[in-house]
C-alpha cells in the first residue's frame, strides 16, 4: 500500500518525471500535471495527501492558488518550489501557509524527506500577507546555497516568537535580518526598536534598556522610557550583545527568565511582552571562557542560532548584489550605470573584509567617480588597488608602526597606576589616554578608511563609528587625485 498520494504541478516535463520516479521508489503514489487548473480540480475533489507545486505555471501563479486550496483543504500540506530564489519568495510561501519552500535546483532526497515530514507534522496556518504600501524591495540579496538556507530559515522563524541569536561578521546584514523577522512575523504591528550595545557608554546601558525614574541619578530630571518599554508588544533588537557589561547582562537575564524588569531607581516590577533578537560579531563561547559573558544568558539568547555567511563564502552573489546597488544608486539620483561581466569577475577575487557593506560602498564610489555609463574592469581594478595599498609610512606615528604605538600607550597607561588600578574614573582615563590616540592613529594610518581601521583594531565598524563621534575624532581624508 502506498504511503500517501502526492500531487505534483510543474510545467517542466523533466522535473515532473524526476519527482514521479523518486516518490514512487520511496513508496508514495505520485500524480503529476503541468498546470494549476488540473491541480485545483484534483485537490478540490479531495484527492492527494500532499501537494508539490511550482510557483510560476502557464495558467495561474501558485501563490494565488494556495489561498483557495487552503479554504477547501485547510489541512493539506503544500510544498512550494521556485527558480525565483529570493527572500521574498520564501517569505510569501510562508505567509500563504506553505508547509515548506524549496529553491530550484533541489536535492531530490530532500524533497522526499520533506514529503515525509509533511505527512507527519501539523500544517501551519497562513500568515497575513504583505499589505499595501509596504516595500517589496528585497532586503537581502543572493542566490547562493548559503543564502537559500538563510531564506528558508527566516521563513520558518517568522511563524514563531522565539528568541534568535544572529552571528556574523560586521557588514553581513544582521540588522536587516532582524527587521525581516519583525516585519514578516507575528509582531509586525508593534514597534521595532534597535539598540547597539557598543555605541552606549557602559554606565548608561541599564538606563537605556530599562528606563529610569526621576532623581535616579545625577541629571535624571524626569522619568524616561527604556527600550524595553518602547518595544512593548514588538521586537527589541540588541545589536553587539557581546559588548554588554556583566551587570547589565544580569538584569537582561532576569527579563528573559521572569518576563519582568524594574526601571533604574524604580521598585515596581514591569511586565514585559517583547521578542528579543540579539546579534554579535564576537565568539560568545570564547567570551564565556574569558569571563566576559554569562553562560546562562547565552543559552537564553541562543534559542535559535542564525549564522550569516561572510561575502567571501558566497562570491557567486556578488553580481546580483552589485546590480541591486546600481539600481539603488540610480533611484537616489546618483546616475544610471551598468557593469561589465569582467568587472564582476574581478570583484569576486577580492577578499571583502567589510562584507556586503564594503561592496556597497565601493559601488557607490565607482558610480560617483565614473563618467562612463558602464563600469569597466579597469575602473574596478583601480579602486581595489587603492583599497589594497599599504598605509603610507609618513602617516604613522613616530614610533614607526601602529603595533608599537599600541604597546607604548598601554605600557605608559598601566605603569601610571603602580600596583593597583583606581576603582573610580577608570573608563574615563582609558578613553582620554589610550582609546582616542589609538583610534586616531589607526584612522590616520588607513587614510580615513573606517573599514580597514576597524579590521586593524579588531573592532566592529559600528563600534568604531560611534566612538569616533563620541570622542570627536577628526577623520583623516586622503587628498583627491
Amino acid at each position: 500500500m502506498a504511503r500517501g498520494t502526492v500531487l505534483i504541478a510543474d510545467d517542466d516535463t523533466a522535473i515532473r518525471t524526476v519527482l514521479n520516479q523518486a516518490l514512487a521508489r520511496a513508496g508514495y503514489a505520485p500524480r503529476a500535471t503541468g498546470n494549476a487548473s488540473t491541480l485545483w480540480r484534483w485537490a478540490s475533489q479531495g484527492e492527494g495527501d500532499v501537494i508539490i507545486t511550482d510557483v510560476v505555471m502557464p495558467d495561474e501563479n501558485a501563490f494565488d492558488l494556495i489561498p483557495r486550496l487552503k479554504k477547501v483543504r485547510p489541512d493539506l500540506p503544500i510544498i512550494v518550489m521556485s527558480a525565483q530564489n529570493t527572500l521574498m519568495t520564501a517569505l510569501t510561501a510562508a505567509e500563504r501557509g506553505a508547509f515548506e519552500y524549496l529553491p530550484k535546483p533541489f536535492d531530490i532526497k530532500e524533497v522526499v524527506a520533506v514529503v515525509g515530514r509533511a505527512l507527519r507534522e501539523p500544517v501551519r496556518k497562513p500568515q497575513r500577507a504583505q499589505g499595501e504600501g509596504e516595500s517589496d524591495e528585497l532586503p537581502l540579496i543572493g542566490r547562493s546555497p548559503a543564502m537559500q538556507e538563510i531564506y528558508r530559515t527566516l521563513a520558518r522563524l517568522t511563524q514563531s516568537d522565539l528568541t534568535v541569536l544572529i552571528t556574523g561578521e560586521s557588514g553581513t546584514g544582521k540588522e536587516l535580518v532582524a527587521k525581516v523577522l519583525h516585519e514578516h512575523g507575528k509582531r509586525r504591528n508593534g514597534a521595532f526598536v534597535a539598540l547597539n550595545m557598543a555605541a552606549i557608554p557602559r554606565e548608561l546601558i541599564e538606563s537605556e534598556l530599562f528606563g529610569h525614574e526621576k532623581g535616579a541619578f545625577t541629571g535624571a530630571q524626569m522619568r524616561t522610557q527604556g527600550r524595553f518599554e518602547q518595544a512593548e508588544g514588538g521586537t527589541l533588537f540588541l545589536d553587539e550583545i557581546g559588548d554588554m557589561p556583566l551587570e547589565a547582562q544580569t538584569r537582561l537575564l532576569r527579563v528573559l527568565q521572569q518576563g519582568e524588569y524594574t526601571t533604574v531607581g524604580g521598585r515596581t516590577p514591569i511586565k514585559s511582552n517583547v521578542r528579543i533578537i540579539a546579534a554579535t560579531h564576537r565568539d560568545l563561547r570564547s567570551q564565556i571562557q574569558q569571563g566576559f559573558f554569562r553562560e546562562d544568558l547565552y543559552y537564553r539568547l541562543n534559542v535559535v542560532p542564525l549564522r550569516l555567511p561572510p561575502l567571501r563564502e558566497r562570491l557567486e552573489d556578488i553580481g546580483d548584489l552589485v546590480r541591486h546597488f546600481l539600481r539603488r544608486c540610480a533611484a537616489e539620483g546618483l546616475g544610471q550605470r551598468s557593469i561589465e561581466n569582467a568587472a564582476i569577475d574581478r570583484l569576486r577575487q577580492h577578499r571583502w573584509p567589510g562584507n556586503v557593506r564594503e561592496l556597497e560602498n565601493l559601488v557607490r564610489r565607482l558610480v560617483a567617480l565614473s563618467s562612463e555609463e558602464t563600469l569597466t574592469v579597469d575602473s574596478v581594478e583601480r579602486e581595489l588597488q587603492e583599497i589594497a595599498q599599504p598605509p603610507p609610512r609618513e602617516a604613522l606615528d613616530e614610533s614607526g608602526s601602529l603595533g608599537e604605538l599600541v604597546e607604548r600607550h598601554l605600557a605608559e597607561y598601566f605603569a601610571s597606576f603602580g600596583n593597583e588600578l583606581p576603582p573610580q574614573g577608570l573608563y574615563e582615563r582609558v578613553v582620554r589616554e589610550v582609546e582616542k590616540p589609538l583610534l586616531t592613529a589607526a584612522l590616520t594610518a588607513t587614510r580615513g578608511n573606517q573599514i580597514r581601521a576597524a579590521e586593524l583594531l579588531g573592532l566592529n565598524r559600528n563600534t568604531l563609528r560611534s566612538r569616533i563621534k563620541l570622542l570627536d575624532i577628526q577623520v583623516f581624508r586622503s587628498p583627491a587625485n
